[in-house]
């Protein structure tokens, strides 16, 4: 007999399956590969494009909160058509992270110079007033020798930036830029060690500080009392204008009052910002710029606080139990965020009062927004959107605009020519001493320019003055909230931030994040041990 072959064993069905896929072009896993990563990144960054293709016209509306019998709503909200409409974000722009971090890279704000009036305040420090006058817009060029008369009736719009954000800030020059333009002279009041200033006595502002905006409010009523008077908040400066008109009640001067993206309840926000990895990113970043504001004013913060600890900070909370807590004669870090909470004054605010909040907000979580409170208060209107980021709200495809500066217009402006307006009780003789004892440098402007330079107007300044600006001519501006990391890495490398920050973002931000994560916990982990 012939030797028959044997035959080779069959193989398994995973072999098969092997063969087979091995047979398939390698572009195909490429593309495979590609789609998962965007895929990835879509639901990591809280994309919502196709939901607003789809669904936008049903979603996108503004929901608006108050009591029944409001008259702030019945008389004014009511007339507002932007709240009663809807918000689209950008479309390109649609992620409340995205919105938030192009808001702070770029922003695309508006071009203008403010003039400055330096405030000395009665326990010695220093605060930075920015105006930028409705004759400077309407115009476009900055009269040096134009002041406001006492007996002027222009509106006055006084503006509260947020954490670490100053007058430069891109999305409070949309609003100062907007504002003026509507006819209403605006004011930034910076905070103190903030716009180029330096700390000029042993205080410090915090989150619940209200004592800057009480004494600002009072001398600009008590200089202009003419003008109506308007507050807007943004951010932690919302979280201030909250508690201070809660504190005030029917003695504020403020006949008006717009609070954006606040975080109402800090308690609940510190809990928020630690949950996931993409907020610890932020809070790693609000971390980083907080303990820049502390490198500015080290004399003080060595002095008064645990400057090392401050140097190893890694979040907010850090910074505030080695900062904050000591400055300000707070028991424990628990016990600053709940005394300085909005969320608790809410029942007290005597004077119409719009709040203007994202549920997607990557700071500010819904959880902390009082919704019963606001609701129980005829004074008070929350409008809330599905989408918007923190401070964003960029809108057209251009992403040149702000919705949310159009709707904090609208309502003053309605507001302004309303019967709602908040009349002040007549300050008595003692508020009027208090609020003259804070005084003006000699000058009355001085010109701040576009890189944040501020040049003298035709006056001579006192010597601290002077030598406070000198101190902070060569330092740059601070950046508004939530700067990442790409501002460092752009300047080691010499190059744009912006093509920098674009490429981090959209290749590597979760492998980032890990890394980060990895490297942030094992530092924290070591320390304790």
């Amino acid at each position: 007999m012939e030797n028959q072959p044997l035959s080779s064993s069959p193989l398994s069905p995973y072999e098969l399956l092997v063969q087979a896929l091995s047979l398939l072009p390698v572009r195909h896993y490429v593309f495979a590969v590609l789609v998962a990563w965007i895929v990835l990144l879509y639901y990591f960054l809280e994309f919502h494009f196709f939901e607003d293709l789809i669904l936008g016209h049903f979603t996108g509306r503004v929901n608006l909160t108050c009591s029944p019998d409001s008259p702030v709503y019945n008389g004014v909200v009511s007339r507002c058509k932007i709240l009663h409409g809807r918000y689209a974000a950008t479309p390109w722009l649609s992620s409340p992270h995205i919105q938030t971090c192009f808001l702070n890279f770029f922003g695309m704000p508006p071009v203008f110079n403010y003039r400055r009036q330096i405030f000395r305040a009665s326990d010695g420090g220093t605060i930075a007033l920015d105006w930028l006058m409705s004759s400077d817009v309407v115009d476009g060029s900055v009269h040096k020798h134009n002041e406001i008369r006492q007996d002027d009736t222009t509106a006055i719009a006084v503006v509260v930036p947020g954490l670490t954000s100053d007058s430069s800030s891109a999305y409070l020059k949309h609003l100062a830029y907007s504002t003026a333009k509507a006819g209403w002279n605006v004011v930034v009041s910076n905070h103190r060690g903030l716009g180029g200033v330096s700390v000029t006595s042993d205080c410090f502002y915090n989150a619940g500080w209200t004592e800057d905006i009480r004494v600002v409010v009072d001398y600009l009523h008590h200089e202009y009392p003419m003008a109506p008077l308007f507050a807007v908040g943004t951010s932690i400066g919302a979280n201030i204008l909250v508690k201070y008109l809660g504190e005030e009640g029917e003695r504020t001067p403020i006949a008006g009052a717009v609070a954006i993206c606040s975080p109402w309840d800090l308690l609940i926000g510190d809990r928020f910002i630690c949950r996931k990895l993409i907020q610890k990113l932020y809070d790693r970043a609000l971390a980083i710029g907080l303990q820049g504001y502390a490198q500015l004013h080290e004399p003080q913060y060595s002095r008064l606080a645990n400057w090392d600890g401050i140097k190893k900070s890694r979040s907010i909370r850090d910074f505030d139990y080695h900062a904050t807590c000591h400055v300000g004669k707070f028991e424990t870090v628990d016990t600053y965020y709940r005394r300085s909470s909005s969320a608790q004054y809410v029942s007290s605010v005597s004077i119409p009062l719009l709040c203007i909040s994202a549920l997607d907000d990557p700071l500010c979580t819904r959880e902390a927004i009082p919704w019963d409170e606001c609701r129980a208060n005829e004074n008070v209107v929350l409008a809330t959107t599905k989408h918007g980021g923190h401070l964003a709200f960029f809108e057209g495809f251009t992403g040149s605009g702000l919705w949310w500066v159009r709707a904090a217009n609208e309502f003053l402006s309605v507001l302004s020519r309303s019967r709602y307006m908040h009349a002040p009780k007549k300050i008595q003789e003692t508020a009027v001493q208090s609020t003259q004892e804070p005084s003006i440098n000699q000058g009355p402007y001085v010109n701040v320019a576009e890189d944040g330079l501020v040049a003298a107007v035709t006056y001579e300044q006192d010597d601290d003055t002077e030598q406070m600006e000198a101190n902070h001519l060569s330092e740059s501006r601070r950046k508004p909230e939530v700067v990442l990391f790409f501002n460092e890495l752009a300047r080691l490398g010499g190059r744009s931030r912006w093509p920098i920050g674009c490429m981090a973002l959209v290749t590597g931000f979760p492998l980032l994040g890990l890394a980060l994560s990895y490297v942030f916990g094992k530092k924290r982990r070591s320390a304790t041990k």
